[in-house]
């Protein structure tokens, strides 16, 4: 019943309308390239696009105006916000999605083609959850969840090794390097940094025998909230909210300078409120800090008296000093 009033509406709506974009633009542009050979990949990509055109919409109409109702800090805009814009322009138009489609996937079919042959298999996560607790999974709804909780999971612990090993965290900081944080800033990463990401997301993806459709589902419904939780907005979730969903005020603090992704000393790594979701992984291990004000955030080691370290205001500038960073350039 939960199915029929909730997931099947909006899924005919989607499907209905990434048939009309892709009939309408992305086919006779493939056709125009000569890369007819490539259209059933293309019609995956037009539900990716779709997707983005939609979670764009819905900032502009929703945490726009929730940032302009009561901002954290006024006058949070410039080349540096212009680039985090760049940044989510360059993933939810699908540009990323392509870059991974000619890299990522051929490795993971590989992968996984070259396991089949050897006699190993993913296995169906749904189905292993139905049999621990019957009736779990009967609907699309419930496995969503599921998936939900199973892939934020995964990105606690991603973004754990982010802040604990210093390669990793020399591609990271482009993140936090953000003076003046809004909803553009969650895509502000390195691409190399999104490469790793989105490696081992999409490899449990396969392992764990997600449907595509539920994927993208997820990877939606994780981007929203992210933006929301990155957003310039004065906004809390109350006691109870902010310990079951990731918001503006739990998440700020995680990227306060000094506070909530340094060690006590300079130049040491450590952090708290390392949740993308929910918070209840921060509670679990121990490193949920919801003591909290709208602080100010960056990186300690950019204020002046800390050396006043350049992590480049464009696009180019901070995909540039990120590798040199990685290289263990240290100016």
């Amino acid at each position: 019943m939960l199915d029929d009033i909730l997931i099947t509406p909006v899924t005919d709506a989607f499907g209905q309308l990434q048939q009309w974009l892709f009939e309408a633009v992305v086919q006779p542009v493939m056709f125009a390239l000569g890369m007819g050979n490539l259209l059933e990949d293309a019609y995956g990509a037009t539900g990716w696009l779709l997707v983005g055109l939609i979670q764009l919409l819905l900032m502009l109409a929703v945490i726009a105006p929730l940032q302009r109702w009561r901002p954290v800090e006024r006058g949070a805009h410039g080349a540096a916000v212009r680039a985090d814009a760049i940044y989510t322009l360059v993933h939810r138009l699908g540009l990323f999605r392509v870059a991974m489609f000619f890299s990522v996937e051929p490795l993971l079919d590989a992968l996984f083609g070259q396991a089949r042959v050897s006699g190993l298999d993913g296995w169906q996560l749904d189905a292993v959850a139905a049999l621990w607790w019957p009736g779990v999974t009967d609907t699309a709804w419930a496995s969503f969840v599921l998936y939900l909780v199973v892939f934020d999971l995964v990105d606690y612990w991603i973004h754990r090794g982010q802040h604990h090993f210093d390669r990793w965290w020399a591609l990271h900081a482009v993140h936090h390097s953000q003076r003046h944080m809004t909803m553009w800033s969650d895509n502000r990463n390195h691409l190399l940094d999104d490469l790793i990401r989105d490696l081992i997301i999409a490899f449990t993806a396969r392992a764990i025998g997600v449907p595509p459709g539920q994927f993208v589902a997820v990877v939606a419904v994780t981007q929203l909230i992210e933006n929301l939780s990155h957003a310039n907005a004065r906004v809390s979730f109350g006691w109870l909210g902010e310990r079951l969903l990731v918001g503006p005020r739990f998440h700020r603090l995680h990227h306060a300078i000094g506070l909530g992704h340094e060690g006590a000393q300079p130049g040491t790594l450590g952090g708290c409120n390392f949740a993308v979701l929910f918070p209840v992984w921060d509670m679990l291990f121990d490193t949920a800090r919801f003591d909290g004000h709208f602080e100010p955030t960056g990186i300690r080691d950019q204020l002046p008296e800390y050396g006043g370290r350049d992590y480049g205001t464009g696009f180019w500038a901070q995909q540039w000093l990120g590798l040199k960073r990685l290289l263990g350039d240290r100016t």
